[in-house]
């Protein structure tokens, strides 16, 4: 389905063009297409796939890195799991959204603008007209038509969702009966934005199959999954209980936790047990790799041995202090930032560091690569010589989840184009581990203790599962020692080099909750498994957003007090990155942007409080 996916994008945008004017002395240029040249279920099908391939950008490749539906910059830079990183003087819009001072006329919430709203809302509403026309022409069913409904109604209200993620309810409700786009107001009644994006989940819960054929495609449980968490941003969590415990207790399809949390992360496991809808991504089968993620295009290790471009999204000191935890290998949610769990910031590659002996979640070194620990099949990680710029980005290298395997080099990364790291790593959008950790979230507020306490142990008894192995066994790594020692080869990986790769990388330590006190407490116990288990995966920044609006919001702590205590007490900020940013309720959503404003005057608003 994908590889068709950049064709039929160019094609439509040609036929959409040409094909609306009622001048009959309007020629069609050579190369053209008609719209009615669609007018089958094989036409429908083909836009329906051109539409899909605006989900992953890859028609603004090169300027995708604010479009990115991985929310890099808004969901993780924004809030206390990541770093820009890279340098302070590349890709200088993210600065602003790091330290919370956007103006209107950054380009980055620009081009998600352009993409949800301008490109992909636009591209289902023209597949819609199709739709429409084709079946009153009578060459489909009235069923196929509800079928390819069904599909581009969820693709529309996840361009929808993810433009309100960004901009809030400041956005215009536009569908295929719109007579003129450029007339609709981006000021809306209360709840009118999530209404339209719940109407057309809705449509596809009622008309999308439990199972599809070809991955990539959704399902009635994605659409589900997806309704809960438009649901939840707004804290509606008598909406989304439902359909969470639809999505647990079907009979007609059976999601599961993959054994190990890896698993989601992983070339070879794409499209697991786990996945209820994963973006799909392949490379080498187009210019560039077009049809993989473009929007983390440039969030690979930058230096030293294992090179690419271009050391963007490095994980913060903050997020790797919280996978400290206690005795009982359960979480320390007052201490864990009082001391920083051991770094290598300064410290060159060839002078001594230890591995902080502390104990730690699991999942930490299968979400930062640091120091000394091995990366993946790459080596040990080396420290400063494999980071781009340390006093910039800190000292770990950009986030590993979306990484390959040095095996899978050149067969499942690209081998054209300067994103070097291009891979064809699905992006888990719905998974299992989010509804599991929904449900208990909406137990957490209900009072339900025991529900939530047995959800949240799930998770964390399949985090212990598997940890990272091979303790190295040198603290001074210069470049002679890569990848596994002095001497050593690709071949010494789990067998040799200076590594014992029958012990463990570090202290790996996760422990199961015995009982909550209080439904604050459960609450608590929920907000920070989301953190761990989601972490730089572009949910930080909204998860913050949304519990600030609860009762205890967020461990007792509201969003402004946990991000301008990162920033004050940041690594970085003993080097003045993140000194005079301040957070307040008016930066929880990025402006209009104003290339909006000054295309449709006196129609589009800038949202209040900018």
């Amino acid at each position: 389905m994908k590889k068709l996916s950049i064709l039929m994008v160019t094609i439509l945008l040609l036929s959409m063009s040409y094909s609306c004017s009622e001048d009959f002395l309007t020629k069609a240029p050579l190369g053209s297409t008609s719209e009615n040249v669609f007018y089958d279920a094989k036409g429908i099908d083909a836009l329906l796939t051109g539409t899909y391939a605006m989900v992953g950008g890859s028609s603004l490749w090169d300027v995708s890195w604010g479009a990115s539906i991985q929310n890099w910059t808004y969901g993780s830079t924004a809030s206390d799991d990541a770093y820009k990183g890279s340098e302070v003087t590349d890709q200088v819009p993210v600065n602003d959204i790091e330290r919370w001072e956007v103006q209107s006329t950054n380009g980055y919430p620009a081009n998600k603008w352009k993409l949800c709203i301008g490109m992909g809302v636009d591209r289902t509403n023209k597949t819609l007209k199709v739709i429409n026309a084709t079946e009153e022409e009578g060459k489909i069913t009235a069923s196929e038509a509800n079928s390819f409904r069904a599909e581009a109604r969820f693709l529309r209200a996840l361009f929808n969702f993810e433009a309100r993620l960004v901009f809030g309810d400041y956005i215009p409700i536009i569908t295929e009966e719109t007579e003129d786009a450029a007339l609709v107001s981006n000021v809306n009644p209360e709840d009118a934005v999530l209404n339209h994006i719940i109407a057309d989940l809705d449509f596809a819960i009622e008309n999308l199959p439990a199972t599809q054929s070809q991955v990539g495609r959704p399902t009635k449980f994605a659409a589900m999954a997806l309704a809960a968490r438009a649901f939840l941003q707004d804290l509606k969590y008598d909406k989304a209980k439902p359909l969470l415990d639809e999505i647990i207790n079907n009979t007609e399809h059976s999601y599961s936790l993959m054994p190990n949390f890896i698993d989601n992360f992983n070339i070879e496991t794409n499209n697991n047990a786990e996945s209820i809808w994963e973006i799909q991504a392949n490379v080498n089968d187009i210019s560039q790799s077009l049809n993989a993620e473009m929007g983390i295009g440039l969030n690979w290790p930058h230096g030293g041995d294992i090179g690419m471009c271009c050391g963007f999204h490095q994980p913060s000191q903050n997020l790797v202090n919280a996978y400290k935890v206690d005795e009982n290998g359960l979480p320390l949610f007052n201490s864990f930032n009082d001391s920083d769990l051991a770094n290598d910031a300064g410290i060159s590659s060839d002078e001594t560091f230890v591995v902080d002996s502390h104990p730690v979640d699991p999942r930490l070194d299968y979400t930062v690569s640091r120091r000394g620990i091995p990366y993946k099949d790459w080596g040990i990680n080396r420290g400063s010589n494999w980071v781009r710029k340390q006093s910039d980005g800190g000292p770990y290298l950009p986030v590993s989840k979306p990484f390959f395997k040095k095996s899978e080099r050149y067969t499942l990364s690209t081998t054209t184009g300067w994103m070097s790291g291009i891979n064809a790593n699905n992006y888990r959008y719905l998974r299992y581990s989010h509804i599991l950790l929904w449900r208990a979230e909406v137990a957490a507020y209900e009072g339900d203790l025991g529900l939530a306490r047995t959800l949240v142990n799930q998770i964390r008894e399949r985090a212990g599962h598997k940890v990272v192995m091979g303790k190295v066994l040198i603290n001074e790594l210069p470049t002679s020692v890569y990848p596994w020692g002095e001497g050593s080869s690709d071949g010494d990986y789990m067998t040799g080099g200076a590594v014992d790769w029958s012990q463990p990388a570090a202290n790996y330590k996760i422990g199961l909750y015995p009982a909550f006190a209080n439904k604050e407490e459960a609450m608590t116990a929920v907000q920070w498994e989301q953190r761990l288990e989601f972490a730089t995966e572009g949910f930080r920044f909204f998860d913050l957003r949304r519990w600030d609006n609860l009762p205890n919001k967020i461990g007792g702590k509201s969003m402004a007090d946990i991000l301008n205590s990162f920033a004050v007490g940041d690594l970085r900020t003993r080097a003045s990155f993140m000194q005079g940013a301040n957070f307040n309720d008016a930066d929880k959503y990025q402006p209009i942007p104003q290339s909006q404003l000054d295309l449709q005057p006196d129609v589009l608003e800038q949202r209040p409080g900018y």
